[in-house]
């Protein structure tokens, strides 16, 4: 019997501009996983958390993504898929995609990577589209390569990694549910040209921050013009978080993905920590039960651990 486990990274998609495109991986928290070559054809999943998340294939992420691998696999083979996920779903930090990347990239260990890692991403990506309805790889790639990622095409598939200074990240988690599906939707259909332009700019300006190691480039550059402000509505206390932070020495940030968790980077672990007790403090007093997240960027992604 050949089986593998893994820790599949939570990611932050978008980073503030970057709709789509951007996305970091994350040392904490993480999915645990074990996958189990078959001569049994077929793939059965198993969860071990307390989520109730399907176990029908057709029905779970990770299902999807390993019916993709297998659809291209030269030979008839079976998997068994543990899920123990960390990961909240729902909380706008990839949970979906650390268990559609995660999957593939267990069984790709098993069959002594037999597929390339763009490959993977194709393959998980058919997750994402169950979940959201959209195929989109900005939590998919930074969970499969690491560190931070451009995908800057996704029709034909063109990802690129991107050299980032050490950051630290610290998040929290208001205990409501923004399902990305609905966040989608209430997006504009169109874009102002001097709002595109401007949007751009700040991604242009992201990219070659994380590059140069320009702190200062990176904080100016964490504005995001189109989507924010009208998915920040769904997310009490988002303001206050964030011009709070910004006061309190964060370089920026702003939602997670599809929300609702909110997400500041710092150059310092001390001023990390001196944002997590903040954020603590404006969710008591709104009354909402949150959880926080106070960690760094995940350079390894999806980890082989036995």
């Amino acid at each position: 019997m050949k089986k593998v486990k893994i820790y599949s990274p939570a990611t932050i998609a978008n980073l503030v501009c970057g709709f789509d495109i951007l996305g970091m991986a994350l040392n904490h928290p993480q999915d645990e996983m074990e996958l189990i070559l078959s001569d049994e054809p077929g793939i059965r999943i198993k969860h071990t958390d307390g989520y109730n998340l399907p176990a029908a294939v057709e029905k779970n992420v990770a299902g999807a993504a390993l019916l993709a691998f297998l659809d291209e696999y030269e030979e008839k083979i079976g998997f068994d898929l543990t899920i123990n996920k960390i990961i909240k779903p729902g909380s706008g930090l990839g949970s979906s995609a650390a268990s559609s990347a995660g999957a593939v990239v267990a069984a790709n260990h098993l069959l002594n990577n037999f597929f390339s890692r763009e490959d993977l991403v194709r393959f998980a990506m058919n997750g994402e589209k169950l979940a959201s309805g959209v195929k989109h790889a900005d939590n998919i790639a930074p969970c499969i390569y690491g560190g931070v990622t451009l995908i800057r095409s996704i029709f034909p598939l063109d990802l690129v990694s991107l050299t980032a200074p050490p950051l630290y990240v610290t998040i929290i988690h208001p205990q409501i549910e923004v399902k990305t599906s609905d966040a989608r939707q209430i997006l504009r259909k169109e874009v102002q040209l001097r709002d595109a332009v401007k949007q751009w700019g700040n991604i242009a300006g992201l990219v070659t921050g994380l590059l140069k190691s320009d702190y200062d480039l990176i904080s100016r550059s964490l504005e995001d013009v189109i989507v924010e402000p009208i998915r920040s509505i769904l997310i009490p206390g988002f303001d206050q978080v964030k011009k709070q932070s910004k006061e309190a020495g964060a370089l920026g940030g702003g939602i997670s993905g599809s929300g609702p968790s909110v997400f500041m980077l710092s150059k310092e672990e001390t001023i990390s920590n001196n944002i997590e007790q903040l954020m603590k403090d404006i969710y008591n007093k709104i009354g909402m039960e949150y959880h926080t997240h106070v960690t760094t960027i995940n350079y390894e992604g999806v980890k082989i651990i036995g």
